[in-house]
């Protein structure tokens, strides 16, 4: 799987549907889609993207779904989906770096996803993303794990960003940190 610079940069400002279950136990919403994400339709499609090697670390999924250019096959989204895992973003817009938004994206993002957890009535909402949940909400001294207050009536869980970018972060680490709240979702004992 490969795509030109000029490919990908043609799917700037794109956007990418939620990927959600009718009855989710745990979201994780991402800080916005990439470009490789955009353009393959993938939620964290990257291939230096560790999201999905450290939901197999954890236990959470059983194994690494397939990303192809023209999306995920069905039964790597039901392996997802049947889990009761859903993703989506905070900021729908993708661009090739999450420092490209600007913070009123990111505060409508937040104010957006309230409404969207009160409708999808997940057990947790998990941001991905301290920085971007900081911004976000107004949090400037938010630490990970999971926060004091609820969103909607979903327990709200900030968890690391497994972007390549973000490089302290191990495949390990992030494994740890994603299986606390999916065990608050009752995803895995």
């Amino acid at each position: 799987m490969g795509f030109t610079r000029a490919e990908l940069e043609s799917f700037r400002g794109r956007t990418v549907p939620d990927l959600l279950p009718e009855s989710p136990r745990l979201v994780f919403v991402g800080i916005n889609p990439g470009l490789w994400t955009a353009a393959t339709g993938v939620h964290f499609a990257h291939p230096g993207n560790r999201f999905y090697p450290a939901l197999v670390a954890a236990g959470i999924i059983p194994r690494m779904p397939q990303i192809h250019e023209n999306g995920m096959p069905e039964a790597d989204q039901l392996m997802l989906l049947d889990a009761g895992i859903g993703i989506s973003n905070l900021v729908h817009r993708a661009t090739v770096r999450a420092d490209e938004l600007e913070l009123t994206e990111l505060r409508e993002g937040a104010q957006r996803l309230t409404r969207d957890a009160a409708a999808w009535r997940a057990r947790v909402v998990a941001v991905v993303g301290l920085t971007a949940y900081r911004q976000g909400f107004a949090r400037p001294r938010a630490v990970g794990g999971r926060q004091t207050e609820t969103l909607a009536e979903s327990e709200l869980w900030v968890v690391p960003n497994p972007s390549g970018l973000n490089a302290h972060d191990t495949v390990a680490s992030l494994a740890t940190a994603y299986a606390a709240p999916a065990k608050a979702a009752g995803v895995i004992a």
